[in-house]
């Protein structure tokens, strides 16, 4: 196993681990390694000093690293099972919604900060996730 610091397009850094360098490469190559923070997929290496460790001794990267880890994962899984994901389409849906020209369903997806203000502002409830919607892995 190998631990590597990196960052994202928008600075953020972090690491991660992968069971070797050709891994790292693949997975970046086809786009499923993305930003711990932002969810942005375009992720490189930042400067480091490697670290390789012995597989027994890597961190099992399936569990949680904490409880709160493990209740953020599973409220993100409830609320996608039971809400459709409108994508791009989320401020023209949640507004067809609020004026009854849609049925009235749980929706997710993405909106400007700008757009979701004004929902807000028009009486339309709605809240921020602590996830991207985007599908990254």
């Amino acid at each position: 196993m190998i631990r590597y610091a990196l960052r994202c397009d928008r600075e953020h850094r972090f690491d991660s681990w992968f069971g070797s360098s050709d891994d790292f490469d693949r997975l970046t190559g086809a786009g499923l390694v993305a930003c711990a923070v932002c969810g942005s997929s375009e992720v490189a290496k930042d400067l480091m000093a490697p670290n390789v460790t012995a597989a027994t001794c890597a961190p099992d990267l399936r569990a949680p690293a904490s409880p709160a880890e493990q209740a953020l994962t599973e409220m993100r899984r409830r609320i996608e099972a039971s809400a459709e994901d409108v994508g791009r389409n989320f401020v023209v849906e949640a507004r067809r919604i609020h004026d009854g020209l849609a049925r009235e369903r749980p929706i997710i997806g993405e909106a400007h900060p700008s757009e979701a203000r004004a929902l807000i502002e028009d009486g339309i409830p709605i809240a921020p996730l602590p996830w991207s919607t985007r599908r990254t892995s």
